[in-house]
């Protein structure tokens, strides 16, 4: 036989001795899911976060609008500009208010003068009337001594008569001087109402000119000014809202006012620790607490209440949830974007899993994989039932567990999970520190069957060429 022949017959052979291999390799693998692990460990701290997006708001703010009408003459102020409280910001057209309180002084001071009047013409009656009373007293003793004369004839008819008559004139002319001091008193009295109703009229309009100049009412700062000199302000009337002149803030407490998604609500409270960066202020995170939880959704695409809606929706919603800073900068403005990371709850010392290696699996599924584990009298691995449903409970069509490789198969073990923290999920039952479970990949673990045989890679994956460098 030729040497080449011999070659042919030994590469024939190779190759037959090689696809043999191949196929039994194969035949081995069949089934075999590639899958990458991890060995369940302690945790010293997990913490369960809520993070919500929104923007700064200062605790105490006012919008001051326009008190009277007018034309604006002076702005004391720009945006930015720090203030206190009593601080003038605006000056308004005064020239009629000025004119009113002007002409109603005069007019008050002119009723004065009329009380000074009528309280000098009421002391001088009074005065007369003590001496007509004192005239007539004088007539009285004259008349009764007369009455004595007249009976022991001491005196005659005529002088008698002459006492009478002067008695009664005197009668007459006390009972004209008390008439008049009540009349005196009377008027007095009214020229007081008219003193005390001019004042209320000055007051009135010294406060309409007062109000021609715009003081603040808080210490802050001038956050928005959108008008100019020159421009006409009004009032508000009933339903109509007056000319809006300026945003006052006061900075000196400053929240976050974030909303937050209606699935993570449940889990806010009140005194909560937050982180919160602020956009404009990047690298530095500022502690704050939970001081405020709306109790009212809010439409995520409108910024509506739902109370505000006619028709019902499935549209997503949000809550108000507003947290203070302890210590926040002086240069934040209202209307900076910022987050807020509210940390709902913490536990010490659990056993945490990633949370992809969570997965959910019918109970039919499992019910199944239970019975064919139990008809393979050749494998001594046992699959973990489902936990039965809770008495009076209806029977659930899911269960969640993880997958623990135990030998060369994957074994599914049902749990039950606490908080969740950004990346990791705490188990409080069903596992057990070093226990190997399935953490990859997302394709594996959705497809991966219970006791199915698998085989661990836990080595990196490789990049794509065109993102190696």
């Amino acid at each position: 036989m030729k040497t080449w022949h011999k070659v042919t017959i030994g590469v024939g052979a190779a190759a037959v001795l090689g696809g043999i291999v191949l196929f039994s390799v194969n035949q081995a693998n069949k089934g075999v899911v590639t899958v990458q692990t991890a060995k369940v460990t302690t945790q010293e701290n997990l913490v369960s976060q809520v993070t919500a997006s929104g923007e700064v708001k200062p605790t105490t703010y006012t919008n001051v609008t326009a008190q009277g009408f007018g034309r604006i003459t002076e702005i004391l102020v720009k945006e930015g500009d720090h203030i206190k409280k009593g601080d003038r910001v605006l000056l308004q057209e005064n020239i009629q208010a000025n004119a009113d309180v002007q002409a109603q002084a005069a007019a008050t001071n002119s009723a004065e003068s009329g009380v000074q009047a009528a309280e000098a013409s009421y002391k001088a009656a009074q005065a007369d009337l003590l001496s007509q009373q004192a005239n007539l007293e004088k007539a009285k003793l004259d008349w009764e001594r007369g009455q004595g004369l007249y009976k022991d004839g001491l005196v005659p008819k005529q002088d008698f008569d002459q006492r009478k008559t002067s008695y009664d004139a005197a009668i007459a002319a006390a009972d004209s001087s008390k008439a008049r001091v009540q009349s005196l008193k009377a008027q007095l009295e009214q020229t007081r109402s008219q003193v005390n109703q001019s004042k209320a009229v000055l007051v009135r309009t010294k406060d309409i000119l007062q109000k021609t100049a715009y003081t603040s009412p808080i210490n802050g700062i001038v956050s928005y000014l959108p008008v100019r000199v020159g421009e006409y302000v009004v009032p508000g009337i009933q339903n109509s809202q007056g000319s809006f002149l300026m945003t006052l803030s006061d900075m000196s407490v400053v929240t976050a006012e974030v909303k937050v998604d209606e699935t993570d609500i449940v889990n806010v409270k009140t005194g909560q620790d937050a982180d919160v960066t602020i956009d404009a202020v990047p690298g530095k995170v500022f502690k704050g607490k939970v001081t405020e939880i709306g109790s009212q959704a809010v439409l995520r695409s409108s910024g509506l209440a739902t109370t505000q809606t006619t028709t019902s929706t499935q549209e997503a919603k949000d809550f108000k949830v507003v947290v203070t800073l302890d210590s926040p900068p002086n240069n934040l403005r209202p209307g900076l974007s910022t987050t807020a990371k509210i940390k709902t709850a913490e536990r010490k010392n659990v056993v945490a899993i990633p949370i992809q290696a969570l997965a959910v699996r019918t109970r039919k599924d499992l019910e199944e994989a239970s019975k064919n584990a139990k008809k393979n009298s050749s494998s001594n691995v046992t699959l973990a039932a489902p936990p039965p449903p809770a008495p009076g409970e209806p029977k659930k069509d899911e269960v969640q567990g993880v997958f623990v490789v135990n030998g060369k198969k994957a074994i599914f073990r049902p749990v039950e999970t606490g908080i969740s923290g950004v990346t990791d999920i705490e188990i409080t039952k069903g596992l057990q520190p070093g226990d190997e479970i399935v953490t990859g990949s997302y394709k594996a673990l959705r497809t991966l069957k219970p006791e199915s045989d698998v085989k661990v890679d836990n080595t990196a994956p490789k990049k794509p060429e065109d993102q190696q460098s």
